[in-house]
């Protein structure tokens, strides 16, 4: 029998599960551990990377996504070991985590379930690394903000149990999913995950259901992980409240009395409608907000230059009628704002570019419309002009108002990354090289030894690296995974956690380069994958623009020329047919040539014409479908259709 069975759950997060595989490798040296990655129908080359890179890894390739409870199952009933281990796919654990686990589980029978110490990618405490059991009080002080205003409170702080130290080993009810440690008796005796619980709450369930099996649950302070993503990824979105609040009624039905999972049931209804309402609210916010302050900018710096012109050119108050006010200022602020989020103006970051191009493209089309006016409607061309500049000018001087307040996503581009590496000078090297081929932008300030000395070629040694950051400005540290222990990094995040210094890790062997700033980010992570240009919203909008833009074109020349060579060309018949398909959104105009899905592309509906044409015959026709969505720009889909058209 093994002395550890460790099941990780993967969907389509490839980059974090090499990393927790090669800490796991690491972890286990020494033990007997079996290691199961159960994945659930990832479409990102999880599957292949496991079995390239990790061939001891023991793989069910589920063919459906079975959810988190489920697929867990499906290892444990196979899985042959004292204690067993459901863990994240994105944590990284440190080399002693399993010993000192299985060293703790061995001299305390009564424990049936361990978590650990867990931070995020800073290096910040993760409090759901120790909660209380969600009674109808604990989830109605949580649901209130009680639970936020007095976190300190044994009454009213029991969720994350704040009012026990973080760093000190402790009995607690609930312990988080993303690392959780049983004994293989206690699972024999309680059961498995229940699979009623699709996602969220099925680690609650079981460690309830592991206290009333008569053991224990702990908090193990004596080891730490990170876990990147961390309870709160989504938090703010309404699908995670529906879900998470759900699955709250759920526990409630099953372990509560009728009457106490009634009211149980009814304050959390309560409650989804309230958070999905905040979430909601938050969410429109965050779409309308500058495009209403864009409006309001706009309109009153035509309404100022009109209210100017009248007065102090015309010499008549009341010059311009009011419709002039009511109607043509806004169709003006209108129109550049539609010529601004065409071009990308509105996608975050804000990019001053991409801004300045569409409030510019709208300017000229607002004189081209201005010339088909009746001759009573063309009030003033100077006015036209000077609030035109003032649109383009307004807009990007809100931008950088919000830029200066801090407001998330309105940056109109990145700041620049300084990068510290830390690791020995092969690493080094291969970092490096990792990140000039990724084509971030950044300046690689220098190494660092992982050894205590200062060696020829490194800036300093790592006990030097507060100094380091300090002198050089650096706001990255990149450590080397094969030179610097994991528990060395932890330790070292945990002394940067409220510096402005982003933390990553280079796995071993790996192209990529991962970290995250808080439980609230994805993660991010550099690689060598090619970046599509069709991976782009504002260019996904753009396409979709020209599809439709393009049929209405089509059908405008069948109405206006009649005839030849509409219905004597086989290919005028088939493009013209397609229009309310592609109208309607189910087809697009120019798609790839053959299986999209093999080559991991950017997916497009189906086309109506290949993309093979344009390169057919050259030395690119193999790679058409590459080159399609890495170089993607709407003339060459209309090129592509021209030539398809014209070629009879």
């Amino acid at each position: 029998m093994n002395q550890l069975s460790v099941v990780i759950v993967n969907y389509n997060v490839k980059h974090f599960l090499e990393q927790v595989l090669l800490s796991v490798e690491v972890a286990s040296k020494g033990l007997t551990v079996e290691t199961w990655v159960v994945d659930n129908n990832s479409v990102d080359g999880s599957i292949e990377m496991v079995k390239e890179k990790f061939p001891w890894v023991k793989l069910i390739e589920n063919h459906e996504n079975v959810g988190f409870s489920r697929a867990n199952n499906q290892a444990l009933r196979l899985s042959n070991a004292k204690y067993s281990l459901l863990l994240n796919p994105d944590t990284v654990l440190q080399e002693d985590t399993f010993v000192k686990c299985i060293e703790y589980l061995d001299a305390h029978p009564d424990v049936g379930g361990l978590g650990v110490r867990m931070i995020d990618g800073k290096g910040q405490f993760l409090p759901e690394s120790k909660r209380g059991l969600p009674t109808p009080s604990v989830a109605f002080f949580k649901m209130t903000g009680l639970a936020t205003l007095f976190p300190k409170s044994r009454y009213f702080g029991r969720y994350h149990m704040k009012y026990l130290s973080e760093f000190e080993t402790h009995e607690v009810e609930i312990l988080a999913g993303a690392f959780m440690m049983m004994r293989g008796e206690t699972l024999d005796k309680v059961g498995l995950l229940d699979e009623q619980f699709f996602m969220y709450g099925e680690d609650i369930d079981l460690s309830y259901r592991i206290i009333l099996g008569g053991y224990k649950n702990v908090y193990f302070a004596d080891s730490t992980i990170i876990h990147y993503k961390g309870e709160s990824t989504k938090k703010k979105s309404v699908n995670y409240v529906k879900v998470f609040y759900n699955a709250m009624v759920l526990f409630a039905k099953k372990h509560y009395s009728k009457r106490m999972a009634g009211w149980f049931s009814f304050w959390i209804q309560i409650a989804i409608y309230f958070r999905a309402s905040v979430a909601l609210i938050f969410q429109s916010i965050s779409k309308v907000l500058f495009p209403v302050i864009d409006f309001i900018t706009i309109y009153l710096g035509f309404y100022g230059i009109a209210k100017y012109w009248e007065l102090y050119h015309k010499f008549v108050r009341g010059f311009y009628p009011n419709e002039y006010y009511l109607a043509h200022i806004p169709i003006y602020a209108l129109v550049a704002m539609v010529s601004v989020y065409i071009s990308g103006g509105y996608d975050r970051p804000y990019k001053p570019y991409r801004l300045f191009r569409g409030a510019l493209i709208g300017s000229v089309l607002l004189f081209a419309i201005y010339g088909f006016y009746p001759k009573e409607w063309q009030f003033s061309r100077a006015i036209l002009g000077l609030g035109s500049a003032w649109a383009v000018g307004g807009m990007l001087m809100i931008r950088v108002f919000a830029d200066l307040l801090g407001w998330k996503g309105s940056q109109g581009k990145k700041t620049e990354k300084r990068i510290l590496v830390v690791g020995g000078k092969n690493e080094v090297e291969r970092i490096t090289d990792l990140l000039n081929k990724s084509g971030v932008p950044h300046v690689f300030l220098g190494a660092v030894t992982p050894n205590s000395d200062k060696r020829s070629g490194f800036l300093g040694s790592f006990s030097q690296l507060d100094e380091l950051v300090e002198i050089y400005r650096a706001n990255s540290i990149i450590f080397s995974g094969k030179d610097v222990s994991a528990s060395r990094i932890m330790d070292s995040m945990s002394g940067f956690s409220k510096e402005q210094v982003q933390l990553k890790i280079a796995p071993e062997s790996s192209e990529f380069i991962i970290g995250s700033d808080s439980k609230n980010e994805p993660g991010e992570l550099f690689t060598l994958d090619v970046k599509y240009q069709l991976s782009e919203y504002h260019m996904v909008r753009r396409k979709r623009i020209f599809d439709v833009l393009a049929a209405w074109l089509l059908v405008l020349r069948a109405t206006l020329v009649l005839g030849y060579p509409l219905f004597t060309s086989t290919r005028w018949r088939y493009v013209f047919g397609n229009i309310p398909q592609v109208l309607l959104g189910k087809k697009t105009w120019v798609s790839y040539s053959g299986q999209q899905s093999a080559e991991k592309l950017p997916i497009l509906k189906p086309g109506v014409i290949s993309s093979a044409g344009v390169w057919t015959g050259s030395e690119f026709e193999a790679d058409v479908n590459h080159l399609y969505a890495k170089d993607y720009e709407v003339w060459r889909d209309l090129e592509i259709l021209w030539d398809y058209l014209k070629n009879q």
